[in-house]
């Protein structure tokens, strides 16, 4: 099996921000300052770009040549539908106007990908849901929510568009929750450049087993990418991966190769505290682990224990893999 490309959102490398440190958990870090500290890590390949790049005004080109000058490439852009501006909404928002600015920054972000040469544009419409009951119409949010990503998926057909699914925050309730709900959407919408990207710690805290919905979205051919973490279960924490749930981390990635996925192993992590350099090295340099336990995995005595439903075989069998042999003394 061929070695996987290593890949880290932009903000990774950015300035943190919660609602006890409104000023933030370090100084501001430009969009340029970023990429030069994404450059640090030395077997990081891609990175997904958030748009508008930071500060306004700073163009495409300025930021394909320090992509270049750092020998990385933009994967992705994501745009910022999710920020003050939107904090009603950005595809479901009541007001019209707000709506169709929505669509217009993720259309730009679109035209700025084509540039870059990405390979998708991340859609995250953390602000599209609900937060009381009765507060809005199910049936009209869901369909702002399609008629918005068909109409841009329809006005770039050579781009791909991951939809980014995640149970709650910023919005109590968001329209986009769980994988199942998500490919009801795309299937609905009816285009083949529509797929999800897949965020582990989403996926954990939303009480989904990561590799199960990696295999419902890669059964329907739609899993375009994938962002990994860890969290509490209770939260999106963004931890470093493995840092909580190794076992589940392994099982993911585990389904993930046994489907013949070959996308990008891409950090999503969240270091308030930490280095961001060194936090991204540690992510990946655990997911290389993950990637050698793949390779000592017996995959025969695994199938043989998931065919008779055993499960202490299966755990024996993939401890062994990520841990090494059990001690016979």
């Amino acid at each position: 099996m061929q070695k996987p490309v290593f890949g880290a959102g932009i903000w990774h490398f950015g300035r943190y921000v919660d609602r006890y440190a409104s000023d933030g958990y370090g100084p501001p870090v430009s969009t340029l300052e970023a990429v030069d500290l994404a450059g640090q890590v030395e077997d990081l390949s891609v990175v997904d770009m958030t748009y508008p790049f930071d500060p306004a005004g700073l163009t495409v080109e300025e930021v394909g040549a320090a992509l270049k000058r750092n020998d990385l490439r933009a994967i992705a852009v994501t745009p910022e539908i999710y920020t003050r501006r939107f904090n009603r909404g950005a595809f479901t928002n009541p007001d019209p106007e707000v709506r169709r600015a929505a669509i217009e920054l993720v259309s730009a972000g679109a035209e700025a990908a084509r540039v870059l040469g990405c390979d998708y544009v991340k859609l995250w419409p953390g602000q599209d849901g609900w937060d009381y009951p009765f507060q809005s119409d199910h049936r009209q949010l869901w369909r702002f929510s399609l008629d918005a990503v068909g109409e841009l998926a329809a006005a770039f057909p050579d781009l791909r568009f991951a939809i980014e699914y995640k149970p709650r925050e910023p919005r109590n309730a968001m329209v986009f929750s769980s994988v199942a709900k998500t490919l009801l959407a795309i299937e609905e919408i009816g285009l083949p450049n529509v797929g999800i990207l897949l965020d582990f710690g989403h996926s954990l805290y939303g009480g989904e087993s990561p590799a199960d919905a990696a295999r419902l979205a890669i059964s329907r051919g739609r899993l375009f990418a994938i962002d990994v973490n860890d969290n509490y279960r209770g939260w999106d924490d963004d931890m470093v991966v493995g840092s909580m749930h190794p076992i589940e981390t392994f099982e993911f990635f585990h389904a993930l190769r046994e489907a013949g996925w070959d996308g990008v192993w891409q950090l999503d992590q969240f270091p308030f505290r930490e280095d961001s350099v060194q936090a991204a090295r540690d992510g990946i340099a655990v997911m290389k682990r993950i990637h050698r336990a793949l390779d000592r995995l017996d995959r025969d005595a695994l199938a043989a224990a998931q065919r008779a439903q055993d499960a202490l075989t299966a755990q024996r069998v993939i401890q062994d893999a990520l841990y090494g042999p059990r001690d016979a003394g």
